[in-house]
């Protein structure tokens, strides 16, 4: 491939998503010193031409126009998906609808961009920066791969992801709609206000998201003013229509499958602790934790590091909410961790017995209640807890962008970010107990998404990565949504087996609702916002 072509579609998304995407685009292209050749087409298309000075492969040209699909919910990669048919109509070619393609660009710099072309260190530029991307699509692209081999397998039709795939999603990132389920541009804009209150968010965060990840929801306004008169009003009906919604008539007991509210705990013992003390608590198991605990679960490998996380994510859990009660599901952990709840419901018995007295079992689980745990500190750490200084910062299970990084990356991380001093490689290995190979390749990839920076031999942490904004790059926050809706699904149906009798209450839309099962998280830069969203939701 001499050229990558970038092609902007409307049969992808509304004029407006086109028009932002373009200059999304642009930007991006500019800030890797990239030079690009544009054009418009009379249906309101654009093409984004980048002339190569060195020939890329077909497979690497496509790979990199996928991975810049993901921001870019207009951009078809159909031209790069075919090497032998996939073609583009190029500036000055007369249209299918009348009229021709328009150069943008002036023609004296479209002529210099031509004979110039971008050089191979450019194009490495753009790697970098696309480095998330490309990872994501490679996982996605893994996944589909492996779901249509298992359905081939037992010959049935493979099932498309939720996540970004859903209906309701497409509509909010490029504006298009069924449109014989959504008679109008209001009601598919309400649908998605809907959704959105339903699920917790605020006004501000929608706003936010205008101009974020979710553009079709604001070319649907057609114009800003048009947005600016209408979001006030009709996001009061979204929130009018919740409330309605979750009203139930007085004495009477209903089972819903498709609940996007949050869950409450399940239930245990009531138990009442100051705040202050809460917090007293949970520095005071950090110190036992850090001291004590990681060393003796460190000759456990691989289980050893995840119960090293699961009970990271437990004194998370105890800050957060502030509670010493643990009485909700594996689920809920699960979440936090980014693993199967079946993993945890075998990891927390074992975690029980490691850790020495620290987590309690006082109720096993029956109907609806989960297995209920008290976490305190023993008689025989009290010293030692006492003896050591608290370490600045917060304790983490998984952070959403270690669900795709992995524990090790996470556990690398937290010694990096909640070390006394800045370690070196050689510091991090002994205070870890993971082997040098794993650590140096956790650093390497944490290096090459600008999480962490290394000087004078030390590793820091680089203030200005949001790890949120990266894990929303990495697809890690769809990916956590997409597991909150299977989990809400899987306990619905847990109580609707419970609850037998008001089975037939449910329509059908309730029971097989992809929108409604498909739960979005409100953004946030903030790990503390996103931590306490995460376990009021999970």
């Amino acid at each position: 491939m001499a050229t990558l072509c970038l092609d902007l579609d409307t049969s992808k998304a509304l004029q407006g998503v086109v028009d932002d995407d373009a200059q999304r685009l642009g930007i991006l292209l500019e800030s890797c010193g990239i030079r690009y050749v544009a054009d418009v087409s009379p249906s309101g298309g654009r093409h984004l031409y980048i002339p190569l000075a060195e020939r890329m492969s077909g497979t690497e040209a496509r790979e990199l126009v996928e991975a810049m699909t993901l921001m870019a919910p207009s951009l078809d990669p159909g031209p790069h998906q075919n090497v032998t048919d996939g073609c583009i109509r190029v500036p000055g070619s007369a249209h299918k609808s009348g009229g021709h393609q328009i150069l943008t660009t002036p023609l004296a710099a479209a002529y210099d961009i031509l004979r110039r072309r971008n050089p191979a260190s450019a194009v490495t530029a753009l790697r970098l920066v696309l480095a998330p991307e490309l990872r994501r699509a490679r996982e996605l692209k893994d996944r589909t791969a492996k779901m249509t081999a298992a359905a081939t397998a037992h010959g049935i039709r493979p099932v498309p992801f939720g996540g970004s795939q859903s209906p309701l999603r497409v509509l909010a990132r490029t504006g298009l709609y069924d449109t014989a389920k959504y008679a109008s541009p209001s009601e598919a804009r309400m649908a998605v206000l809907n959704h959105f209150a339903a699920c917790g968010w605020t006004l501000e965060q929608v706003r936010l998201e205008l101009d974020g990840q979710f553009p079709g929801l604001a070319a649907l306004y057609t114009t800003t003013d048009r947005q600016e008169r209408l979001i006030d009003t009709e996001w009061a009906k979204a929130c009018r229509w919740i409330e309605k919604r979750g009203t139930q008539p007085a004495g009477r007991r209903t089972t819903r499958i498709n609940d996007t509210s949050p869950p409450k705990p399940t239930g245990g013992a009531d138990r009442t602790t100051s705040k202050a003390g809460m917090h007293q608590l949970v520095n005071d198991l950090e110190n036992v934790l850090y001291a004590v605990l990681d060393h003796r679960l460190k000759e456990r490998g691989r289980e050893g590091v995840s119960l090293r996380l699961l009970l990271r994510a437990v004194l998370g859990y105890m800050r957060t909410m502030e509670t010493d009660l643990l009485d909700v599901g594996c689920r809920t952990f699960a979440t936090a961790l980014g693993k199967h709840h079946g993993t945890i419901a075998r990891l927390l018995p074992l975690l029980q017995q490691a850790s020495d007295g620290i987590l309690t079992k006082v109720s096993d689980a029956r109907g609806r209640d989960a297995d209920v745990y008290v976490i305190q500190l023993p008689q025989h750490f009290e010293q030692l807890a006492r003896e050591l200084s608290w370490r600045s910062g917060k304790i983490h299970g998984i952070r959403p962008v270690f669900r795709v990084l992995g524990d090790v990356a996470a556990l690398v991380y937290e010694a990096i970010e909640r070390g006394r001093l800045s370690p070196t490689t050689a510091t991090i290995v002994r205070s870890t107990g993971l082997s040098r190979t794993a650590v140096e390749t956790a650093l390497g990839t944490m290096s090459s998404y600008n999480m962490i920076e290394r000087r004078h031999g030390q590793w820091r942490i680089t203030a200005g990565t949001s790890l949120t904004a990266l894990a929303r790059r990495l697809g890690a926050l769809e990916d956590a949504a997409e597991q909150i809706g299977r989990h809400r699904k899987q306990r619905a149906a847990w109580h609707a087996w419970l609850d037998r009798n008001l089975v037939p209450e449910l329509a059908e839309h309730e029971v097989e609702d992809p929108d409604s099962e498909l739960y979005w998280i409100p953004p946030s830069e903030s790990e503390l916002d996103w931590g306490g969203t995460l376990w009021r939701v999970a």
